[in-house]
């Protein structure tokens, strides 16, 4: 546990786990010194936005779900979940993202909803953007400048979606997320003023779901020895858990997969590279839901109670 209250930086990949590759050095590198793991999804419903898979990841990631109806048309009906400084101490949270559906989310969860020429002062997108300026300027706005982290920042937490529907440009912005994660690492040295409070997290999902992805990514029978009738006996994951109860949707196969760093905070776990099998082989954190995320940085944030072990 640190002695003074982190402040997080989220980096989500839209839909971009299909498309990290031996090339993606930085993304490998980070997932070598961090905790991985997956976050669990439920079986999203089928959306007449467009943006459906999307805003369903980024709800759950919110612990907001329960408003995936509501949230995800133009509907004039109340929502539930309150806003993300009340349920956390006050939280300061941005959302940084040029996907329409999920600014207005973001916005109506009491997150504060930058442009990327609010970051960049430019009218490129974040994927043209120049890298270390981007770079620079999120870690300017949790507080950190110069190698120095201030006494206060603008915000406690920042959230930045990378990703898109256009299929040629996934690529793309995996290797933007990749290069984006080097620059942010070496401006977070380990046994620097920043890299002792930022906590990093990389969150990466696959986005619409293939024929055949049941049998490639699935989370069940780690191990392989499970057998047919004997599975009464084994104990339930805590990710098919709420509480007491047992999770009525739960999707077993294509997780979100994340890694968490913060230099001499966060544990580290044998994984070497950032990819689905050795995760599930070698991953420190598992698997938990990916509706405990946001809870888990809000108490490296000193925002929130410790959730889990």
């Amino acid at each position: 546990m640190a002695d003074k209250p982190s402040r997080g930086l989220v980096l989500y990949g839209d839909g971009l786990a299909r498309f990290v590759n031996p090339t993606h050095t930085h993304l490998h590198a980070l997932a070598a010194q961090s905790l991985c793991g997956f976050l669990s999804l439920p079986h999203l419903p089928p959306s007449e936005n467009v943006d459906g898979q999307t805003i369903g990841e980024f709800l759950n990631l919110l612990d907001a779900y329960d408003d995936f109806t509501t949230l995800s048309v133009d509907s004039q009906d109340k929502y539930i979940t309150p806003s993300i400084s009340e349920r956390f101490m006050g939280v300061k949270a941005a959302l940084i993202t040029e996907n329409n559906s999920l600014k207005s989310c973001g916005d109506k969860l009491g997150l504060s909803v930058l442009q990327p020429d609010e970051l960049i002062n430019n009218d490129r997108s974040l994927a043209d953007s120049p890298v270390n300026l981007v770079a620079t300027n999120l870690l300017n706005l949790l507080g950190f400048q110069e190698d120095k982290v201030l006494d206060s920042s603008q915000f406690d937490l920042v959230f930045v979606h990378i990703g898109g529907h256009e299929e040629d440009s996934n690529n793309k912005y995996t290797e933007y997320i990749n290069t984006l994660v080097g620059e942010i690492i070496s401006k977070a040295k380990p046994k620097s003023q920043i890299g002792s409070r930022l906590h990093l997290s990389v969150v990466i999902s696959y986005g619409e779901i293939a024929s055949d992805d049941e049998s490639k990514f699935t989370i069940l029978n780690k191990n392989g020895n499970k057998q047919s009738g004997l599975d009464s006996l084994y104990p339930r994951q805590s990710y098919t858990m709420k509480g007491s109860n047992p999770r009525s949707n739960v999707r077993d196969y294509c997780p979100m997969l994340f890694t968490q760093w913060q230099d001499a905070v966060t544990r580290k776990d044998t994984v070497k590279t950032f990819a689905f099998q050795d995760f599930l082989e070698n991953g420190g954190n598992l698997t938990i839901p990916a509706d405990r995320f946001l809870h888990e940085v809000a108490f490296k944030l000193w925002k929130a109670p410790k959730y889990g072990a």
